[in-house]
């Protein structure tokens, strides 16, 4: 199976990179990568590739435009040594957010990234819980968009009187989909944005008293909207009050907002390297090196992947995914 597979890991979350090589029993190809005094990036692959499918597993986690222009200059680097095929695992897709014109004269990030990462020469993009499904329509290769929500949230569908509450009216189709998974019902908090970054909580939507609530989203950032929407829950007499999102890249005042009291647990996937500083004892972290093993398994092989992700949905539990504490 592994006969011209390689792996290779960017700078971005190579401990990931690490856990998916153990679980696949495939070595990491070594490469060298620096920045030059002038900021600009340097890749060189030391192994020959020639002729392999190549598998790059690199977020482009803040500083995204760093970890961007990486993961371009990796596969530029690969095509020139030719590989045969490159598949970009991507845990976490950088400028995800600017998915759609909000105003007149703004960009499409998204679009631009996605042409950005055809154009230096991948073959096939792996992401999990893109901010927006479409995105995977900006592209013209096939993309892999994994949900990791029921891989995080399994392990608590023992919790009695349990709801899954969305942060927003956007997050209302992912919410219900876990509701489904867990048989519990959902609740939604309606919210305005006055402006970049800044968050109003409205209203709640849904019968929140005396249950135990999960947050979930597929992004904590600041971690402001989380801590607004525990507030609210609270008032309305929620119990236990838990967030659940699959990246964690808690910019900003997140440590201060996450710390807030009225959250008793954050529950995060590693799809972005959390550092010592932006960690607290409340976070847990869930690994998906092995769910992304085996994914990176079946697309070698060419085998149908509807299997592996249907059996997350259904037999996922704590013995399988380890949750651990950075």
């Amino acid at each position: 199976m592994t006969e011209n597979i390689t792996l290779i890991s960017g700078s971005s979350n190579p401990e990931f990179a690490k856990k998916v090589s153990e679980c696949l029993g495939v070595p990491l190809t070594p490469i060298e990568t620096k920045r030059f005094n002038d900021g600009e990036t340097y890749a060189h692959i030391l192994e020959s590739v020639r002729g392999h499918h190549v598998f790059v597993i690199h977020s482009t986690s803040p500083p995204v435009n760093d970890t961007l222009m990486e993961l371009l200059i990796v596969v530029d680097a690969l095509k020139r040594a030719s590989a045969k095929e490159i598949t970009a695992v991507i845990p976490y897709f950088g400028y995800a957010r600017q998915d759609r014109k909000a105003r007149s004269r703004e960009p499409i990030t998204a679009k631009l990234v996605a042409s950005l990462i055809e154009r230096a020469g991948v073959d096939r993009v792996v992401t999990f819980d893109l901010h927006v499904d479409q995105i995977q329509g900006f592209f013209d290769i096939p993309v892999d968009n994994l949900e990791a929500m029921p891989i995080l949230a399994k392990p608590l569908s023992a919790i009695k009187d349990l709801t899954i509450v969305s942060p927003d009216v956007g997050g209302a189709k992912r919410a219900r989909r876990l509701a489904k998974d867990l048989d519990a019902p959902i609740a939604l908090i309606d919210k305005r944005r006055p402006a970049h970054g800044k968050v109003e909580t409205v209203n709640v939507i849904g019968d929140v008293k005396g249950r135990n609530c999960i947050i979930i989203d597929d992004i904590i950032d600041s971690g402001g909207t989380m801590a607004n929407a525990a507030r609210e829950l609270k008032k309305r007499g929620a119990k236990d009050i838990i967030l659940c999102a699959t990246h964690a890249v808690l910019s900003g005042a997140a440590k201060q907002n996450l710390s807030e009291k009225a959250i008793k647990e954050v529950i995060v996937a590693d799809t972005i390297h959390i550092s010592k500083e932006k960690m607290l004892p409340k976070i847990k972290v869930v690994s998906l090196a092995q769910f992304t093993a085996e994914l990176i398994t079946s697309i070698f092989k060419g085998a149908p992947m509807g299997v592996i992700v249907r059996g997350k949905h259904e037999q996922v539990s704590k013995r399988e995914y380890t949750e651990e504490n950075a």
